[in-house]
């Protein structure tokens, strides 16, 4: 394989885990991305640039709003890509790359030894989310699950961010 065409391979997996960390959508549901299902917005409610994205997976169609942090690898793949509307953003998957690029650089487990994979890019998403004050339910809706299965598999290795402050508040005696 020449040069070229592992520089974009590797500018495609760039993107792809930057898209991926930064709207907290499952690896399946990036496989069936199309160019037509993501669109660039302005967020009336935070007058960021973001993504909208219309996502198709295991639970039939959803939504999804990205952090400003998904906007330029997704610019950059319909500058590098040319696509038409109908084109997968990823049709190819990427996983061995991605697999070997944290075996090299020792990456594979985390502390507890569990196996980081492309859905670790989700968990990320959804524990920096949690982490910056985000509200459990929107993330919830945002990423098509429920409250439940966030409290079960993410905030679970938050308990070091409990505000105390905020749990122990008192009503003031009269």
């Amino acid at each position: 394989m020449n040069n070229s065409k592992h520089r974009f391979i590797a500018e495609q997996l760039h993107d792809k885990v930057l898209f991926m960390a930064n709207t907290g959508i499952r690896p399946d549901e990036a496989n069936w991305l199309e160019y037509r299902d993501v669109e660039i917005v302005e967020d009336d409610a935070t007058g960021e640039t973001i993504l909208e994205i219309e996502v198709r997976g295991k639970r039939g169609v959803g939504f999804c709003k990205s952090t400003t942090g998904a906007v330029r690898p997704f610019e950059r793949m319909v500058e590098r890509n040319q696509p038409e509307s109908t084109d997968r953003l990823f049709p190819v998957d990427h996983k061995k790359q991605f697999n070997r690029i944290l075996e090299e650089q020792y990456l594979k487990f985390d502390r507890q030894g569990n196996r980081r994979t492309h859905y670790s890019l989700r968990h990320s998403y959804i524990s920096f989310r949690l982490l910056e004050g985000a509200d459990i339910y929107q993330i919830a809706k945002n990423c098509r699950t429920s409250v439940e299965m966030i409290e079960k598999h993410y905030a679970v290795h938050l308990k070091n961010n409990l505000d105390a402050a905020a749990i122990n508040v008192r009503k003031p005696r009269k």
